[in-house]
């Protein structure tokens, strides 16, 4: 398998402002999810998709998602790789889990194991 990025989020100060400077700059279609402030992303039809949500803390970046066969094993590979994991599996209900992570380098990413029987 290929280890695809699947999905990214962009941390935001203020949502309407980012919203209509992606739609306005490349014509994505960004929707309120209802949950939490969350919203989908969506750059083209067929094309990757991503979410927005408000930023919590001043140094939150964008996250990169990596598709990735299973958490757990993708959880060991990066520690065991010099990586550190900073946000454990987790679970999206009828989607999948991710997890979040440091590479060696200090940068965040996710990996994400699509599942439909997710469960919290």
């Amino acid at each position: 398998m290929t280890h695809p990025i699947c999905h990214f989020e962009i941390p935001v100060d203020d949502v309407e402002r980012a919203k209509k400077f992606y739609q306005g700059l490349f014509g994505w279609q960004i929707t309120d999810t209802g949950q939490q402030g969350y919203h989908l992303v969506q750059t083209g039809e067929g094309e990757l998709a991503g979410g927005m949500m408000k930023r919590v803390v001043p140094e939150q970046r964008p996250v990169l998602y990596i598709l990735v066969e299973s958490v757990d094993e993708y959880t060991k590979k990066i520690q065991e790789a010099g990586g550190s994991i900073i946000v454990p599996k987790m679970a999206v209900p009828t989607m999948g889990y991710f997890a979040q992570a440091f590479d060696p380098e200090g940068n965040v990413f996710a990996i994400w194991e699509e599942n439909p029987q997710a469960q919290q």
